[in-house]
């Protein structure tokens, strides 16, 4: 492993420096273990992990490419972390969560558009009395991507999409039961899109660390239940 992580810090590098950009090709397997002072063995191990983050594509029969490097494409490997977690962890991606994305909708606040501010109105007014849970959490993740978007900074809008999944299940289950929560979220969101429409970042960041403090604290108690 040592060897191979020596020849993904160089490669890296490589990246750093700009000798190698998004979208270039690697050199033949030969030259750049002879370049790098690799062993072809060993180069293939860094490759082959490089890719498996997104840093590299490995075409078949068409050579190596760096890939664009874009923050979307390489946090799916943070996504595919995510995918690991536990249930006793939940409440640690909660408070990842209420740091980011009262930042998010602060930033939303400044920056969305009118249009994207009417587009989010429509999201929340889609959702009806009678929702469903799966329809409410639905909304819920469809909203809060829509204002991580309208933060207009594409790493933490992929950040927060990351995080949303593993606390999916929490907002189910709180949907199912705590008397009144689908009002509300409802009411809480409509605070949050009123303040970003009326482009008053400070109180946009006010309402997304109520609304998202809130769920993690119920969360909170009801582990302590159990």
């Amino acid at each position: 492993m040592a060897v191979t992580d020596e020849a993904i810090e160089k490669i890296k590098a490589m990246i750093v420096a700009g000798e190698l950009r998004p979208g270039d090709r690697l050199p033949r397997e030969a030259d750049l273990a002879e370049r790098l002072g690799l062993s072809r063995n060993s180069l293939r191990e860094a490759v082959k992990a490089l890719s498996l983050i997104r840093v590299l594509d490995v075409r078949q029969g068409d050579g190596t490419y760096v890939t664009s490097l874009a923050p979307q494409l390489l946090l799916d490997a943070l996504n595919f972390i995510v995918d690991f977690h536990r249930d006793d962890t939940v409440l640690e991606f909660f408070e990842v969560r209420r740091i980011l994305e009262p930042s998010a909708t602060a930033l939303a606040a400044q920056r969305m558009s009118d249009n994207d501010v009417s587009e989010l109105r429509k999201v929340l007014a889609s959702l009806t009395d009678d929702a469903s849970i799966d329809e409410l959490v639905a909304n819920d993740l469809e909203f809060h991507h829509r204002i991580a978007a309208g933060a207009g900074n594409a790493l933490l809008c992929s950040l927060i999409d990351s995080l949303s999944g593993p606390t999916t299940r929490a907002r189910i289950w709180r949907g199912l039961t705590q008397a009144g929560a689908v009002e509300k979220t409802r009411e809480q969101h409509a605070a949050i899109l009123d303040a970003i429409a009326t482009r008053q970042p400070e109180l946009a960041r006010s309402w997304a660390t109520v609304h998202v403090a809130g769920v993690e604290d119920w969360l909170r108690v009801a582990l302590q239940g159990t």
